[in-house]
């Protein structure tokens, strides 16, 4: 309590300097969206403060860091909950301390436990390995540790991983969207600990679109897969420790017996100085790359917008090399702005744009920006993009599609109603009225998750 007390201090009294000397720089950051228009890479903080204080006193200024994540909570509080223990990690690349520091080196490194064994998902330990292949178990070369693949062999721990790791933590940074299989693996990881009498950790992070925003159809329990890991919306507002929090307190959300999930041990170490209301720029965090493809959180945004429209029926995101745009096949950049514009969908703007794409060829697009994000609903457009596939298609380009799209189509999307009217009615099929319905249900559920919420709004 004496430690907390003297941090609360020292901001109030840096705070108060700051404003005395007005050197507190703060800039707005802007609100573009997927199409991204940052170049791949990890971003500085949006907001940044820097305090020099009189001279003659020296102090090297670092930027101030509104939020502290899950592992620097950890850190901060003498790594207790895992002290004496022998400790298993799954992880990525973007799980680091908000001084950018790797958890590996963090927990390797802290003072009382044992690093054993390191476990990686989708994309490999260090976020290089493309979507959808599979990752071997390997040995680190930074830390010659042991690494189990989650998306290798199996994608649950086995028994002989788990052995001689008396608890398992987990950073993850998930990026909101359920359809990303973060939060999947760290399901199929809970479901392995809590079978092998393994405590599980979790080390919490942000959402990067925020805590607030419910969107998208639910899941269909027939429709569960590793690409659909909780029967949530597709934008599901939750943290990756609230997720953990509803896995671990309802029935059936697990596939172990309830008994085993009874006994289940999970602890979720929170953030600090995180609300509900933020998205990743009010952070004041660098974002780090959490896939190839997901290298800034205007892609987080694209993702959630644009991902399920470009699965099937010709329309392509991440077109420019460079600040990627949509684009569709047959239609001119002229057509596809006054199309999307027709839509009058609230808080999105659309513009036509050039660039270099992937093979560094002139191509030409749609970019995207949010203007309103109060009035954003951001599934909403993938489903107009949907309908006009099938409008400029001389066939309805889903019942067209081959038999493995259009499963992992119905896995992605997690409603076979959709399926079954989009493939039936094609251009004709009535978005609006699957919308109104999936909006309804979305708020069903956050009324029903605010409790396992951790942060307030």
């Amino acid at each position: 309590m004496a430690a907390k007390f003297r941090l609360r201090v020292v901001s109030i009294v840096t705070l108060i300097l700051s404003l005395l000397l007005g050197l507190v720089g703060c800039s707005s950051s802007r609100s573009r969206t997927s199409p991204p228009t940052e170049a791949p890479g990890p971003q500085r903080p949006a907001e940044s403060s820097t305090v020099i204080p009189p001279a003659p006193i020296e102090v090297r200024s670092e930027p101030i860091f509104p939020v502290m994540l899950g592992i620097d909570v950890l850190e901060h509080e003498g790594f207790a909950v895992v002290k004496g223990k022998r400790i298993g990690l799954l992880t990525h690349a973007a799980g680091v301390n908000r001084r950018g520091e790797s958890t590996i080196s963090v927990l390797q490194h802290a003072p009382g436990v044992r690093l054993v064994a390191l476990f990686a998902p989708e994309h490999g330990l260090y976020g290089t390995e493309e979507a959808g292949k599979i990752v071997a178990d390997t040995i680190d070369r930074r830390t010659g540790l042991p690494v189990y693949s989650s998306y290798g062999r199996t994608r649950k721990p086995s028994p002989e991983m788990l052995k001689g790791i008396d608890a398992m933590v987990i950073d993850l940074q998930d990026i909101g969207v359920r359809s990303y299989t973060f939060s999947s693996a760290m399901r199929y990881t809970m479901e392995a600990c809590f079978q092998n009498n393994v405590e599980v950790v979790v080390l919490d992070r942000p959402n990067p679109l925020g805590g607030l925003i419910v969107d998208g159809p639910p899941m269909d329990a027939n429709l569960m897969s590793y690409v659909g890991a909780f029967r949530v919306p597709y934008i599901h507002g939750m943290t990756i420790g609230e997720l953990a929090r509803m896995a671990a307190a309802t029935p059936g959300s697990l596939a172990i017996p309830e008994s085993v999930r009874l006994r289940g041990r999970l602890i979720v170490v929170p953030m600090r100085g995180w609300r509900r209301s933020m998205r990743w720029r009010d952070t004041g965090l660098p974002f780090i790359a959490t896939s190839p493809f997901v290298q800034d959180f205007d892609s987080v945004i694209g993702y959630a917008m644009t991902g399920l429209g470009c699965e099937i029926g010709g329309f392509s995101h991440g077109t420019g090399h460079l600040h990627p745009f949509i684009a569709y096949k047959g239609r001119t950049s002229e057509q596809l702005q006054r199309d999307l514009e027709a839509l009058r969908l609230p808080g999105l703007a659309f513009a036509k744009t050039t660039g270099p794409d992937a093979a560094h060829k002139p191509a030409t697009g749609v970019s995207i920006t949010v203007t309103d994000w109060a009035a954003w609903r951001p599934t909403e457009l993938s489903f107009h993009m949907m309908r006009l596939a099938c409008q400029w298609s001389s066939r309805n380009p889903f019942v067209a599609a081959p038999a493995d799209k259009i499963e992992m189509f119905n896995k992605l999307v997690g409603s076979r109603a959709w399926w079954a009217a989009l493939s039936h009615d094609g251009a004709r099929v009535d978005v609006q009225r699957f919308l109104a319905d999936w909006r309804k249900r979305a708020q069903d559920y956050q009324s029903e998750a605010r409790r396992y919420w951790l942060y307030t709004e």
